[in-house]
This record gives structure tokens, C-alpha cells and sequence, in this order.
């Protein structure tokens, strides 16, 4: 008889710009994903996603005004701690991205979490060009400890070249398309993109948002 099939399980620390796309790659893969991020806010989006947020009730606001994460009291620390552990020890994959701008990266996954996970499970730490958020990652290198894999990968940006380049032009040709028609300009204003990417046309100003804050 054929193995029984095992639904992956996927836990994510952090929930910022790679954090969602990660988990919405996750789910496209058919995965039970969760996710952890100190700041609310991201709740919401997590959750449009598909995947479950998990929350740690706080006693102290957890986010800048500019949204991004806040160093949390030793307290508080310990209470997302706890709540980290008892989920990471059931995953199969836990990708991390957690990071405080001007800080080395929050150690979130101790040791301790990481001998508790089965053998053969992974730990992706995307945080670790800044130190790493699990305590046992080598920064550049995969490395096995009682049995899960641990990968530190650097400078992530420099492997996205090829794609981001694929995006954008194919971005910029579909502005054109809606740009020209029949080889003229169409500058259809009706049109929510073409309203919106013009400033001035025939000496009037188009643009809604200049128009608001002007």
C-alpha cells in the first residue's frame, strides 16, 4: 500500500513584505499554515491569505508609527517564547523573517526549539544576513542539528535579478498597451491606471493625488 499522504505544515515568523509572500506561496502548495508577528496590524493580512495568525496578547504596543516591529520587554519576550515553542516543535517547515530596523535579528527559535522538532524537518531563516532569528543558525550555510536542516542564505535580493526584470518589463508593456491604441496615444482618463500614472495633459493637472494635496 502507498504511504499515507502528509499535509505539510508550515509556521512563519514574521509577516512583512517576504513574510506574505512565503505563506501565499505556502498555501498555493495546498500547506496548514500559520503565522506569528508581534504587530497586529498584520493579522488581517495574514488571514486574506488563507493561513491562521497566531496571537500573543501584549501588554506594550509592539509596532513604529512607520509599522514596523519594536524591540518587545524581556517580559513580553517570554510570553512569545512559549507560544513560538509550542508550535515550532510541531512543524514541518518554519521560515523566519523577522527583523528591527538597526538591530541584529530577534533570536525567536532557541536551541531547545530546535532539538524538539521531528527529524527531517526544515528551518528557512531569511533573517539571517542581521544574525539569524534561530539560535543555531550559520549565516550562509546549511547545516543539520539533531536532525533538521538549517538554512541561512545571504543576500537574497542578488537571486530575484532575473524575475524583478521579467516584472517590470512586462509591467511597463501592459502601461503602453493601455497607452497606445492603434499606434496613437489613448489617453482614456475613465480609465482608473491612466488617470492615475498622469500628472498633466494639455496644461491641466489629472492626477487625483495632486489634486488632493495641492
Amino acid at each position: 500500500m502507498p504511504a499515507p499522504f502528509h499535509l505539510q505544515k508550515y509556521w512563519f515568523l514574521g509577516a512583512g513584505v517576504a513574510g506574505l509572500q512565503a505563506i501565499a506561496t505556502a498555501k498555493r502548495l495546498g500547506s496548514v499554515v500559520e503565522a506569528f508577528d508581534i504587530r497586529p496590524a498584520v493579522k488581517e493580512q495574514v488571514e486574506s491569505l488563507g493561513a491562521k495568525f497566531v496571537e500573543v496578547p501584549l501588554e506594550e504596543e509592539s509596532e513604529t508609527k512607520g509599522g514596523y516591529a519594536k524591540e518587545l520587554s524581556e517580559k513580553n519576550k517570554e510570553k512569545q517564547k512559549e507560544v513560538v515553542h509550542q508550535h515550532v516543535k510541531k512543524s514541518d517547515i518554519v521560515i523566519t523573517t523577522a527583523l528591527i530596523p538597526g538591530r541584529p535579528a530577534p533570536k525567536l527559535i532557541t536551541k531547545q526549539m530546535v532539538e524538539d522538532m521531528s527529524a527531517g524537518s526544515v528551518v528557512i531563516d531569511i533573517a539571517a544576513e542581521q544574525g539569524g532569528n534561530c539560535e543555531v543558525t550559520k549565516p550562509g550555510e546549511v547545516i543539520r542539528h539533531n536532525g533538521v536542516i538549517i538554512d541561512g542564505p545571504l543576500n537574497l535580493p542578488s537571486t530575484l535579478a532575473y524575475h524583478a526584470s521579467k516584472l517590470y518589463s512586462k509591467n511597463i508593456l501592459s502601461l503602453l498597451d493601455l497607452l497606445i491604441e492603434d499606434g496613437k496615444p489613448n489617453f482614456n482618463f475613465d480609465d482608473e491606471i491612466i488617470v492615475n500614472a498622469t500628472v498633466t495633459h494639455k496644461g491641466e493637472i489629472i492626477s487625483p493625488f495632486v489634486k488632493e494635496n495641492s
